[in-house]
Formats: structure tokens, sequence, C-alpha cells
């Protein structure tokens, strides 16, 4: 009886694993060493998106504040654009003097005739098209964390699997099916489906909250976009009528 009790002390000695988050890597198979290694790194540039998403968008919206307050200053739309044209610092910025460019242009291309509505939709084309190229910028890597997201649970649930069709090999083969010989191996696989849901839990709470950042920043350049048109168009309505009394009285 105590032979059997010394044999099973030496049995569960001889098959003692390093339970940590470290050994449990270095003793997993080389498969779930990589899903391993692929999930640690899509983990580390999700927060490092994160962060630079957190850093742009505040960014943007801090100027766009700023910008705004200009705007609705009662400056001269004229003294404002000659002032920023040369370096318009923020997406709100790019989009004024995309339309300040085309309403100049036909200003100074009018001949007398009718340009209201064409001008109303150049005007409204060429910051619309400010407006997707910006959002295009600030939607940059959004699909790397929604990739994240959605896969890195599977990833790491490959993993998983894979380590514990091996466990099961390896008990098999050493016809062992104690604890202490089952643990360590089911414990590897399950690390990967557990880094697989440290990586997709931020992505999939960071992809929703910029997604919705992003819709609502889109909605405030349009806006503006709005708005600026139909300043412009006003502004371009009193030339006409200003250039055509001026022509009657001469």
């Amino acid at each position: 009886m105590s032979d059997r009790i010394v044999d099973a002390v030496t049995l569960v000695e001889n098959t003692t694993h390093d339970l940590s988050a470290w050994g449990l890597f270095l003793q997993a198979d080389i498969v779930v060493k990589f899903v391993i290694l692929v999930l640690i790194l899509a983990s580390i540039w999700c927060w490092a998106i994160i962060f630079e998403k957190s850093r742009s968008f505040g960014k943007v919206n801090k100027k766009a504040n700023k910008f705004e307050h200009a705007f609705w200053s009662g400056e001269a739309l004229e003294k404002l654009y000659g002032r920023i044209k040369n370096k318009p610092g923020d997406p709100m910025a790019r989009t004024f003097c995309a339309g300040m460019q085309e309403w100049k242009l036909s200003s100074e291309n009018d001949d007398g005739g009718d340009l209201g509505a064409s001008l109303h939709q150049r005007i409204d084309r060429s910051m619309a098209t400010t407006i997707n190229r910006e959002i295009n910028v600030l939607e940059r890597y959004m699909i790397f964390l929604a990739t994240v997201a959605s896969t890195a649970p599977f990833v790491g649930l490959f993993g998983t699997v894979w380590g514990i069709m091996n466990s099961f090999a390896a008990i098999a083969g050493s016809k062992n099916t104690s604890l202490a010989v089952v643990a360590p191996g089911i414990a590897e696989a399950l690390f990967a489906t557990a880094l697989g849901l440290v990586a997709a839990i931020p992505a999939v709470m960071a992809y929703n909250k910029y997604s919705t950042d992003l819709q609502r920043y889109a909605d405030r350049l349009d806006a503006f976009s709005s708005e600026f048109s139909a300043i412009l168009g006003r502004h371009f309505e009193q030339a006409h009528r200003h250039r055509a009394s001026q022509r009657e009285v001469a």
C-alpha cells in the first residue's frame, strides 16, 4: 500500500507543470504557440489603434469647436478664408475652404447669367467630396478593429481545440488519465481561448464607440456644409442683384 502511495506521489512530481502564463506558452504545441503570438500581436495593435483614435477624435472635435466659434463670430468669410486657406487645420476647416474656393471661382467667372442652381450643385459636390475624403482618413484601421472583434474568439478556439486534441493524443499514448497529467495540457489549450477573448472584447467595445463617434462627426460636417452652402447661396444672390442694379443704372 505504501509503495502505491509513493508511486502516485512520484508520478505527480514528475508531471508537475508550470501553470503560469509564460509556462503555459512554453509548454504549448507549436500551432498553439503561433495562435497565442497572433492573438497577442492583434491585441497590442488594437490597443495602439484605440489610443490613436481617442487622440484623433478628441483633436478634431476640439478644432471643430474652435473653427465654428470663429465661423459664427461674425468675421467676414473672405477674411476667414484668407487666414486659413493655406493651412486648414481640421476637416471642418478644409470643408469650408473647399466651398469657398468653388464659390470664388464661380463668382470670378460670372458673366451675368443665372448660375444659382449650378453654383449650389458645384459647392455641394466640392464639400461632399472633401467630407468623404476626411471621413475615410478618420475611418482608417476601423476595419482591423472589426476583424479582430469578430475573428479573435474563433482563432483562440482553434488553438484550444488543437491543444486539446494533442492532450488527448498524449493521454492515449501514456495510458494515464490522472488529473495531474490531463490538467496542464487542457490549461495550455484554454489559454488560447482566454487570449482570444482578451483581444476581442476591447476591439468590440472600441469599434462600437468609435463608429458612433465617427457617425456623429460626419453628421456634424454634413450639417455645417448645408448651412454654409445656404450662406454662400445668399451671398452670391446678393452680389448678383447688386451687379444687375449697377448695370441698370449704367
